[in-house]
C-alpha cells in the first residue's frame, strides 16, 4: 500500500476535524433559541412543564458548547499548522470574521454564565433575554466563520502584485459576493438539521412515554422551527447555486456531472458519473431544467468539465453523489 499524500493527508485530517465540530456549531446556533423559547413560553403561561424543558435543554446547551469551543480551537491550530503558507498570506486578509467570531464566542459564553446560574437570581425577562443572546451570538459566529470560507470562494479585498498581497481592505474581503448566499444557506441548514434531530429524539422518547408533557412540549417548539427553515431552505440553495454558476462554473459541473457544455442543460436525479467515459449512468434527466435553475433561461448554454483543465476538475463522483444526497435529504425533510 502506497504512503498517503501528504496534501490529501492534511485535507482528511481537516476534513474530519470540520466534519465533527459543525454538528456542535450547528447545535450550539438553534438550540439557544429552543431553550429561549420554552423560557417565554413559561413566562407566558406560567405551565411548570416549559421551565423544566428550558432548564434541561440549558443543560445540553452548555455541554455542546463546551465540546464546540474544543473542536473549535482545534481547527484554528490546524489552520495553522496544516496550511501554514496559505494563513501567512491570506491572514491578514480574511482576519476580521475570525477575530469578530472570537468576540461573539466570548459573547455566548458570557450569555450563558449569566442563563445557566440566573435562575431565580436574575430578574425574569433579564434572565429569559441572556438566553436570546446565546443563541444570536452562535449565529453570529457561525456566519462570521462562514465569511471566511466564503472568501475562498470569492476572494476580495486585496490586489495581488508581484506575488505579494497588497492594498489589503479586510472589510471587503468580509463581505465578499459568496458571504451573503452561503451565510443564508448554512444559517437555515443549521436550524433544519438540528430542529428536526430534536424533534425526532422527542417524538421517540414519546412514543415510549405516550402524552408525556415535556416531550409534548418540546415537539411543539422544534417541529415548527426545522419546518419553516426546511421550506426556506431551498430558495437559499438556489440563490447559492445561481452564484456558484456565475463565479465558479467548474464546481457547478461537478456537482451536476456536467461534462459537455451545452444549452438546455439537463438537471440530473441520482445517476454515477463515469469520468474516463465522461457520462452519468442510471440518471433521470430533466431537460433545460438545469439551465433554468442556474439562469432563470431553459435555453441558457452551462459550461460543462470539458472547458476546464483536467487539473482543475473537482472530484467529480464525490461531489456528484454527495450533492444529490444532501438535495434528497432537504425535500425528504420537507415532506
Amino acid at each position: 500500500m502506497e504512503p498517503l499524500d501528504t496534501l490529501l493527508a492534511a485535507r482528511w485530517q481537516m476534513a474530519l476535524s470540520l466534519g465533527f465540530h459543525i454538528i456542535f456549531a450547528c447545535i450550539g446556533m438553534v438550540m439557544p433559541f429552543f431553550m429561549a423559547a420554552a423560557h417565554r413560553r413559561w413566562l407566558r403561561t406560567g405551565e411548570a412543564v416549559y421551565r423544566e424543558l428550558a432548564r434541561r435543554w440549558a443543560y445540553g446547551v452548555a455541554i455542546f458548547f463546551a465540546v464546540g469551543a474544543v473542536s473549535g480551537t482545534v481547527l484554528s491550530f490546524e489552520l495553522g499548522m496544516l496550511w501554514p503558507r496559505f494563513m501567512e498570506i491570506a491572514g491578514p486578509i480574511f482576519g476580521l470574521p475570525f477575530a469578530l467570531e472570537g468576540t461573539a464566542f466570548f459573547l455566548e459564553a458570557i450569555a450563558l454564565g449569566l442563563y445557566l446560574y440566573g435562575w431565580d437570581r436574575l430578574p425574569p425577562r433579564v434572565h429569559w433575554a441572556a438566553g436570546v443572546v446565546v443563541g444570536l451570538a452562535g449565529v453570529f459566529s457561525g456566519i462570521f466563520v462562514v465569511a471566511a470560507n466564503a472568501w475562498m470562494n470569492s476572494p476580495a479585498g486585496f490586489a495581488w502584485v508581484d506575488g505579494q498581497a497588497t492594498d489589503i481592505d479586510p472589510v471587503a474581503a468580509m463581505f465578499n459576493a459568496a458571504w451573503p448566499w452561503q451565510a443564508l444557506h448554512m444559517t437555515l441548514a443549521a436550524f433544519v438539521a438540528t430542529g428536526f434531530a430534536v424533534a425526532g429524539l422527542h417524538a421517540v422518547l414519546l412514543l415510549r412515554r405516550p402524552g408525556h408533557p415535556l416531550h409534548r412540549a418540546a415537539l411543539r417548539i422544534a417541529l415548527p422551527f426545522a419546518v419553516v427553515a426546511a421550506f426556506l431552505q431551498p430558495i437559499s440553495g438556489d440563490l447559492s447555486a445561481r452564484d456558484v454558476a456565475r463565479r465558479q462554473p467548474e464546481k457547478l459541473a461537478a456537482m451536476e456531472a456536467l461534462f459537455e457544455t451545452q444549452t438546455r442543460a439537463p438537471l440530473l436525479i441520482g445517476g454515477l458519473p463515469d469520468v474516463e467515459a465522461q457520462e452519468v449512468r442510471y440518471a433521470l434527466e430533466l431537460p433545460g431544467l438545469l439551465s433554468f435553475l442556474a439562469f432563470a433561461d431553459v435555453d441558457a448554454e452551462v459550461q460543462g468539465l470539458e472547458d476546464f483543465p483536467r487539473e482543475l476538475w473537482p472530484p467529480v463522483v464525490v461531489t456528484h453523489l454527495a450533492f444529490q444526497v444532501m438535495v434528497g435529504i432537504g425535500f425528504f425533510l420537507m415532506g
